[in-house]
């Protein structure tokens, strides 16, 4: 499946000014920034942090809110990070499981076919209950890549289902993947994780409008048993001891983020999913100085939000778009660690100055939806926005909170309206007619 282009991407490549020496674009997404008034003097994450240098900006630049989707519903992650780049998350869709294979592969060349599935998976804890499983921890405790990658090695010495050709793959801590190659399967499959605790994990099936399909049905029945074989390995590695998956899906080629914009672009994030976004894209996903550590081929390592930045400071003349991803707002905030999050924000804050330095034409700092720590989830609320840059019309707000952003210059926008907004301020779009 290859999708169409909308009007508004249309139009921006219809517009997208493409002659050298233009102005450089940053979009820094603290993943999951929006939060809910529920700290110390009913403050926000954003709003308790000491981060003077977003409130710097702020002074000097413009404040407002956007709605990933739209106002009322709470988007994936996936889909959220389309919208900023300025696709349309009603229109282009693409499963968890295959953001996550790009991610887990984002160095390899040829990743993925027409016709072969990924599913993301989480390890996680249960106990036996009743003759059944019980879920007690989605995530194992959030175990660390080196153990992970050990049962993710296990799981492909143990796991074997006659005539089919599958593999998982190491993601990030309790995340991994799981790719089915070849021919004859079907994306359209249900989720086994349950979302929640205390309940049983779901049984591999596939959703309502495949129930008849026999590529859905084969899918189902290999899911199954590579479940079931799944279970008989981890058995006795607590606290990871079994599988979860979700966000089923084929491959589907999206339109190329550099061909519309006219921009080389560039992605730097820690985390492997937002660099399977980035790859789908077309963009070129930088490895960070731990993972150049030993030379050549890049390694898994864990990155530092440090590193982040100098790897934006070591490419900056190779390209005009960087789309810098900061994970651990989202992490803590789903772990309900207010504290911590606010802390990731403050350690950003202090690393603003470097982008600075380069001389971006804009910056925009945002999230890709909110994650209160109060709720322990993704919700459907607004998300800050910020744009500095010399273009751009200062509002009258001096700092860099949820409720500065709703009373911000910009107002409340759609997540796909944030890319034309960064190119304008930095010059990259022709007048429309005449």
């Amino acid at each position: 499946m290859k999708y169409p282009l909308t009007p508004r991407l249309q139009l921006i490549q219809h517009l997208a000014e493409r002659k050298a020496g233009l102005g450089k674009v940053v979009l820094l997404v603290m993943d999951g920034l929006g939060g809910m008034a529920s700290g110390p003097g009913g403050k926000t994450e954003l709003e308790s942090a000491a981060a003077p240098n977003l409130a710097r900006l702020a002074k000097s630049g413009s404040l407002g809110v956007h709605d990933p989707i739209s106002p009322g519903f709470t988007p994936g992650s996936g889909l959220a990070h389309l919208a900023l780049f300025g696709y349309d998350p009603l229109v282009y869709e693409i499963g968890r499981g295959v953001l996550a294979l790009f991610g887990a592969r984002c160095f390899e060349p040829n990743v993925m076919q027409a016709g072969e599935v990924a599913a993301r998976v989480n390890f996680c804890t249960v106990e036996e209950k009743n003759g059944g499983l019980i879920v007690t921890d989605r995530r194992a405790g959030r175990i660390k890549d080196g153990p992970a990658a050990g049962l993710v090695e296990l799981l492909n010495e143990q796991v074997k289902v006659a005539g089919v050709s599958f593999r998982f793959f190491q993601s990030k801590e309790h995340r991994a993947v799981l790719h089915l190659s070849g021919a004859g399967w079907s994306g359209l499959m249900g989720d086994t994780d349950p979302q929640a605790t205390g309940v049983a994990p779901l049984a591999p099936a596939p959703l309502p409008e495949a129930a008849n399909d026999p590529a859905a049905k084969r899918t189902a029945a290999v899911v199954a048993e590579i479940i079931a074989q799944a279970r008989a390995a981890l058995k006795d590695k607590h606290p990871a001891n079994f599988i979860l998956t979700r966000g089923f899906d084929t491959f589907k080629a999206l339109p190329h983020f550099p061909e519309i914009t006219g921009m080389r672009a560039a992605c730097v994030a820690a985390y492997p999913d937002y660099r399977g976004v980035a790859r789908l894209l077309g963009m070129d996903v930088v490895a960070a100085d731990e993972e150049l550590a030993g030379g050549g081929k890049p390694v898994r390592a864990e990155v530092s939000i440090e590193s982040e930045f100098a790897a934006v400071e070591r490419v900056w003349n190779d390209y005009d778009f960087f789309f810098i991803h900061i994970k651990k707002t989202d992490s803590y905030g789903e772990d309900g660690n207010f504290d911590a999050k606010v802390k990731v924000i403050e350690n950003v804050d202090a690393q603003l100055p470097r982008l600075e330095k380069l001389g971006p034409a804009i910056l925009c700092v945002t999230g890709d939806h909110s994650t209160p720590a109060a709720m322990k989830r993704h919700s459907f609320h607004p998300v800050p926005v910020l744009f500095a840059g010399k273009l751009v019309i200062p509002d009258e707000q001096t700092s860099f909170g949820e409720r500065a952003a709703a009373r911000g210059g910009h107002g409340r926008v759609n997540g796909a309206d944030l890319l034309p907004l960064m190119m304008g301020y930095g010059d990259r779009l022709a007048k429309h007619g005449a």
